[in-house]
């Protein structure tokens, strides 16, 4: 069986891409408004209008580009990428340290439900093989795209770096003294990103916990494997 080409792959990824930053950032603003702050309610942020959430740079460009090279490069395909942030005054918050902790926590906790989903997808996609077969393969190779974008978003995410919503966990969870200590190193967050994932320590700590919770989902995780592997091939 061939691997896809890289404008079937740019096909697979680019909806559930644009779904798994856009609705991340509207569960951030939704959170946000439900906790007091109406900041991003406001802005026009509380929603699932892409267009709202889009970075032209790291929301299109960078992903483009990945995939581009691993295709031309024949190196397995890394996604990576970012949204324009939610804004949030936590000066408007009810209990700023832990609620700016459950604003963090809403974007990863939306890609988890959104995994689900997916993977639900999938699932629809395997029933309907033998009688809507045009329909039922774009919508599992969508759904493994999903499943895997979304998997990866959260678990990145949760990484206890700032500005990466973990990271925002963390500083909620220090003692206040600390917390403003750490805050300080925020500025260098993405550039700790960059060289953790040059140096392939990034993948050693996101891939085993990608796979955990891929074997959390209702979907078998042998063959979601062996979907992904194809995908990325």
């Amino acid at each position: 069986m061939e691997g896809l080409s890289t404008i079937q792959k740019i096909a697979v990824f680019a909806l559930p891409i644009l779904f798994a930053i856009t609705v991340h950032e509207a569960a951030h603003g939704w959170s946000a408004n439900r906790l007091g702050d109406t900041t991003a309610k406001m802005l026009g942020r509380v929603t699932f209008n892409p267009f709202k959430h889009i970075d032209p740079i790291g929301t299109i460009a960078v992903p483009l580009v990945l995939v581009i090279l691993a295709k031309l490069g024949g190196t397995p395909l890394f996604l990576f990428g970012w949204a324009k942030p939610v804004p949030v005054n936590w000066h408007n918050l009810g209990n700023p340290r832990r609620d700016m902790a459950l604003v963090a926590l809403a974007g990863p906790g939306a890609n988890l439900l959104m995994a689900i989903l997916w993977a639900l997808a999938i699932k629809l996609g395997v029933e309907l093989l033998n009688t809507l077969e045009w329909i039922a393969i774009p919508l599992i190779y969508m759904g493994v795209a999903g499943i895997l974008i979304n998997l990866v978003l959260m678990v990145l995410n949760l990484m206890p770096i700032l500005p990466l919503d973990g990271g925002r966990v963390l500083n909620s969870l220090l003692p206040a003294r600390l917390a403003v200590l750490y805050a300080r190193m925020e500025p260098f967050g993405l550039l700790i990103i960059v060289l953790l994932l040059m140096t392939g320590i990034l993948g050693k700590i996101l891939w085993p916990l990608v796979d955990f919770f891929m074997g959390l989902l209702p979907i078998p995780e042998l063959l979601l494997q062996r979907l992904i592997q194809f995908l990325l091939m």
